[in-house]
């Protein structure tokens, strides 16, 4: 663990660090390290002296140099790969430069280039992130969290690397994911990097490719059963409730056998989150909002057709559900609104195949006698659609050219404006292009896609299209749960966060503009969130702090920004 500690002066209230660190060390930690900012007095007391060119630098000369060597390399995985490479060496200076370049740079080190990082880490592996706990040190996790380079944390970002984005089992590759959810909780949050911690639990791998690699860094087996797997992660939970018991647990990547189970069983003892199902829920839902203010329609009379059942697409159901619910019908009017689509075909109650998540949807049998005119046995997107002519169709299907031409073509026949969200990503998983979306349903579509788009010239007008990226939600959670200390992540303080996004929407202003915010507006827009999420929690009495506090000011001064603080030396 690495000895260092943020402080406040009493006499002046300026913030410095205290460290015993010093000397080649200091420069070797990322978390420290200021490169050829450390000014002539903090070379001195650090043991620095003639370890660094002369000249001292400020941040800001920093930030143009390291622009400079991004913007030489010539493919965004190079520009991934130097990122994450400044990443391990100045974590100031990496947050300061993605800082002013959000919006171009977000990308490159989240998706959708992660997702090719994930695929190559470990034949590109350079440097260790976080904590690796592996099925066969169940016994020494105590002992794993101990030895983790910071020394206070606030959020944990944990994957098994089992469900990474649309590609699948990606086994200790996945690690590369918690890392770069927690560069954007710090970019677009202002969580302080420092109080993060990455963890991999590594349980093996079904990926066959992965297992025959000789360059394959994680345990070389078969997944552990669910038994055994159940017990690896209540082990791995009691002891992040011994060691951090006020930290803010995100899981990110379960499989779908996973996911919803683990959510549900940890829910009620802990504050936790899992950003495929509820943040993906909330930032669909508050897509969903903004584009039911265009069709005129409330969200409960729409028609909705989920293509993919899995944790996402369930998630992104299960919030729509709970909006309709608030808004004043029953439960099971609500589920009556939604037809479900998996690799099974339309859900029909009955099938032996069903999971917890999807069985509130399944439809009955007597209800589709007829519907499929081929002889397959399952009821299909296009026999659905034509059947009950939905007015919202959304994709978690990981299946590109599923919403074909013939599908677009018969939503924009018999509703006005089509909602279509092809949420799949990377963007190579997609479900449809959007310009072929415009284009079939002659600019009718109200479209959102789950990864990024160019904006689309039609009909002598450049539209951009709405990404449903989930850096637009979290990071505000994140920031509204920690500064309130909240005990719990509930349904309320998701809800919202969504119609807190939903107020960003460009749309409201213009029905031509994008349904959500672009990545520009990030930082703001989780400022926004945080303070509805702090004020539900408060209200409903799941929040650890003074009741009168000014939560705008309570957000504000946890924010943390990346700026060198003055260095204090102490004694180890």
């Amino acid at each position: 663990m690495l000895d260092f500690k943020t402080v406040r002066d009493e006499q002046t209230g300026e913030w410095f660090v205290e460290t015993s660190i010093c000397g080649k060390h200091l420069l070797t930690t990322p978390q420290l390290n200021k490169g050829t900012a450390f000014t002539q007095e903090e070379r001195r007391a650090f043991g620095l002296l003639g370890k660094l060119p002369h000249r001292v630098e400020t941040l800001d000369e920093q930030v143009k140099r390291a622009y400079m060597q991004y913007a030489s390399y010539n493919t965004r995985l190079q520009q991934h790969i130097y990122l994450n490479n400044l990443h391990d060496k100045n974590q100031v200076l990496f947050y300061k430069l993605l800082s002013r370049h959000l919006a171009e740079m977000l990308p490159i080190i989240y998706t959708p280039i992660v997702g090719t990082a994930v695929k190559q880490y470990s034949r590109e592996y350079r440097q260790p992130r976080g904590l690796y706990i592996a099925h066969s040190d169940q016994n020494q996790i105590d002992e794993i969290m101990s030895n983790r380079s910071n020394p206070y944390i606030d959020l944990i970002v944990v994957t098994d690397g089992e469900g990474v984005l649309g590609i699948g089992d990606q086994g200790i590759g996945g690690m590369d994911i918690p890392v770069a959810k927690l560069m954007v909780y710090s970019l677009c949050g202002g969580i302080d990097p420092t109080r993060t911690l990455p963890v991999f639990l590594d349980v093996g791998t079904n990926n066959q490719d992965l297992l025959a690699d000789p360059m394959y860094l994680g345990c070389r087996h078969p997944r552990i059963n669910a038994e055994k797997y159940d017990a690896f992660v209540h082990a791995f939970v009691n002891s992040i409730h011994k060691h951090f018991p006020n930290a803010f647990l995100h899981w990110e990547d379960l499989g779908r056998g996973n996911a919803r189970r683990i959510l549900n069983q940890f829910q009620n003892e802990l504050c936790t989150f899992n950003d495929d199902i509820q943040g993906t829920g909330a930032v669909t839902l508050a897509a969903l909002l903004a584009a039911c203010e265009i069709t005129g329609l409330s969200l409960e009379q729409h028609r909705i057709v989920v293509y993919g059942a899995g944790s996402a697409g369930t998630g992104i159901s299960d919030q729509i559900v709970d909006a309709m619910i608030r808004r004043g019908i029953s439960p099971q009017d609500a589920y009556d609104r939604f037809w479900l689509i998996d690799r099974q075909g339309l859900l029909i109650k009955g099938d032996p195949d069903l999971t917890e998540s999807q069985a509130p949807y399944a439809r009955m049998q007597s209800e589709v006698i007829g519907w499929n005119d081929h002889d397959k046995k399952y009821i299909s997107l296009a026999d659905t659609v034509r059947k009950i002519k939905p007015t919202i169709l959304i994709g978690c299907s990981s299946q590109p050219g599923a919403f074909s031409q013939d599908i677009i073509e018969m939503m924009a026949t018999h509703c006005e404006r089509p909602v279509i969200f092809p949420l799949s990503n990377p963007d190579e998983r997609c479900e449809a292009q959007p310009i072929d979306i415009l284009a079939w349903s002659n600019g009718k579509a109200l479209i959102a896609t789950g990864t990024a788009f160019p904006a689309i010239e039609y009909q002598n007008r450049l539209l951009q299209i709405a990404q449903c990226n989930n850096a637009l939600v979290f990071p505000g959670i994140g920031l509204g749960i920690l500064a309130v200390r909240a005990t719990r992540l509930s349904k309320a303080m998701i809800w919202a966060a969504t119609q807190a996004l939903s107020d960003f929407s460009p749309s409201k202003k213009d029905s031509y503009l994008p349904l959500l915010p672009s990545l520009d507006e990030a930082q703001i827009v989780a400022k926004h969130i945080a303070v509805a999420v702090a004020r539900t929690a408060i209200e409903t009495g799941l929040a650890q702090c003074n009741q009168d506090k000014d939560l705008n000011k309570l957000v504000q001064e946890l924010c943390w920004e990346p700026r060198y603080l003055p260095y204090r030396r102490i004694e180890p």
